[in-house]
């Protein structure tokens, strides 16, 4: 008995079809890449077109070059010579180019260039459109912050604590040799007892003091070899080696760090990195403001602070929107007294929490420690806290502290009467004198207020929203759309990066 053959679909290659398929029919009609098509062509790309010149040769359509680029990023394309490639293999990408064939240079020219004072325009345009559609809110948004390695390398950091370090090792050796410089100088030379440097290590005084030491020490014969060879040193290093710290530290500004291949980014700690080691990494810090998992303001910054960010973050947002949003719900990083001050002088319901709100919460540990300052009464009337004993502690004074960001806080001094023979003063404090507390009342009336809304019914359901909107987003440009490092180098150029990585996070919700 003889075997049955299989049975195959048709399959002719090279047959010929009367009537061939056009690209429009290759592509479902819920595809992103129609998404994409329809609200570039929706959106308003003025600024855009007028990054072009009306002389020279004739250049791609701005609106083809962006449905391409904007569409890469959101299929995980983020090469522009696989964006180039795409556009002559893939269907979606040749159908969104008309069958144009942009080179890599050609994209990459418009992705840095073309889109550099554009871009912000027309992501503002497309959440415009989304708010209009009834898909997103501007006016209530929740805020979080993530750091993205920036496409630089590690091993060329240069460090403000070396920088300084290294000026004070230039200070030292600079007075060692001007000491032996005045055993060894004529009576006629005029010699100051300390060098221009001691003062400062700049340019002008380093310049100074080595002019001083050679007419001093240069032709002696009575030098000793080792002193020549410092000098010579000297000449050699000094003045090239300060200028160069000089330059860097203009390039640091208040970071304390930067890379050499990219000096905008800072190190910071990552999460996660392309190595996976937790290593400091060159990066930036990515701040975003969402609603309902789509991206609605976002923000590039070099410091890896979150507190230190929201103020800019949010004055951007009005920049965008001619209004900054009416309610604001953030983590622990944002509890800062100067972000509490700036959201209640603009009228910004703040959903933040503080530093232990958390832990505040009616635990059994905070329960166990009535000795904190938080938990101290207080009486405002008399201006005065009452210790767990029930002595009085009375204000005996203020103090002011400046932040990082140059912010200047008022605190109050208070001290207790006698802690002498106090059973409690092992587990209240260990210091030899009556105990001090200071309190920034202002920053606790912040916290008070904080904590009420917080635990508001509004402020609850902000709080579980929170984890789902914010967070969301980004898991989902790192975790399933595989972005972890910048492909551009410079503020910048990033700016722009992220920005197509927004509009494409917005395009692809809203396909969804």
């Amino acid at each position: 008995m003889s075997q049955k053959k299989p049975t195959f679909k048709p399959y002719y290659q090279n047959q010929l079809m009367m009537l061939p398929p056009t690209l429009e029919e290759l592509i479902p009609e819920n595809h992103p890449a129609r998404v994409v098509n329809q609200v570039v062509d929706s959106i308003n790309i003025d600024p855009l077109l007028a990054a072009y010149n009306s002389k020279g040769a004739s250049s791609y359509h701005p609106a083809m070059l962006l449905k391409v680029v904007v569409y890469g990023y959101l299929s995980n394309t983020y090469s522009s010579r696989k964006i180039a490639k795409a556009c002559q293999e893939h269907i979606p990408f040749m159908w969104l180019s008309s069958m144009n064939r942009p080179d890599h240079n050609t994209i990459n020219r418009f992705r840095g260039v073309r889109l550099k004072n554009a871009l912000r325009n027309i992501f503002e345009e497309v959440v415009s459109l989304l708010a209009n559609e009834g898909l997103l809110s501007i006016e209530n948004v929740y805020v979080d912050g993530t750091k993205i390695e920036a496409h630089a390398n590690k091993y060329t950091f240069v460090w403000k604590r070396a920088i300084q370090t290294n000026k004070e090792k230039m200070r030292a050796q600079l007075a060692d040799i001007w000491e032996y410089a005045q055993q060894v100088a004529d009576s006629e030379d005029d010699l100051p007892p300390d060098p221009p440097t001691n003062e400062k290590v700049d340019s002008e005084r380093v310049q100074a003091t080595v002019k001083k030491l050679n007419d001093i020490l240069s032709g002696r014969k009575d030098i000793s070899p080792k002193s020549k060879a410092k000098l010579r040193y000297i000449n050699k290093n000094y003045p090239v080696n300060i200028k160069k710290y000089e330059e860097q530290e203009e390039i640091l500004g208040e970071r304390n760090s930067y890379s050499k291949t990219d000096p905008e980014a800072t190190f910071m700690r990552m999460k996660d990195d392309h190595m996976q080691n937790g290593q400091l990494k060159a990066g930036y810090n990515v701040q975003i403001s969402t609603s309902n998992q789509f991206i609605v303001n976002y923000t590039i910054h070099p410091n890896p602070t979150d507190t230190l960010t929201l103020a800019s973050h949010l004055e951007q947002h009005s920049k965008s929107y001619q209004n900054l949003p009416k309610t604001v719900t953030a983590d622990a990083g944002y509890g800062s007294h100067e972000n509490y001050e700036f959201m209640e002088e603009n009228e910004i319901t703040a959903y933040v929490k503080y530093n232990y709100f958390d832990k505040n919460q009616g635990t059994k540990e905070n329960k166990k420690t009535p000795f904190t300052i938080d938990t101290l009464y207080y009486d405002q009337q008399k201006n005065q806290y009452i210790c767990p004993i029930g002595q009085e502690m009375n204000y005996i004074g203020s103090s002011a502290r400046r932040t990082k960001s140059g912010y200047l806080q008022q605190y109050s001094l208070y001290q207790a009467k006698n802690c002498e023979g106090c059973p409690m003063r092992g587990v209240c404090h260990q210091s030899a004198q009556n105990r001090i507390i200071t309190v920034n009342h202002t920053l606790n009336r912040y916290k008070k207020k904080a904590h009420t809304l917080l635990n508001s019914e509004t402020g609850i359901e902000h709080r579980k929203k929170r984890c789902w909107d914010v967070e969301t987003v980004f898991g989902n440009i790192k975790q399933n759309h595989g972005f972890r490092r910048f492909m551009l180098r410079g503020k910048k150029k990033v700016e722009i990066e992220w920005g197509l990585l927004a509009i494409a996070q917005n395009l692809r919700k809203k396909a969804a």
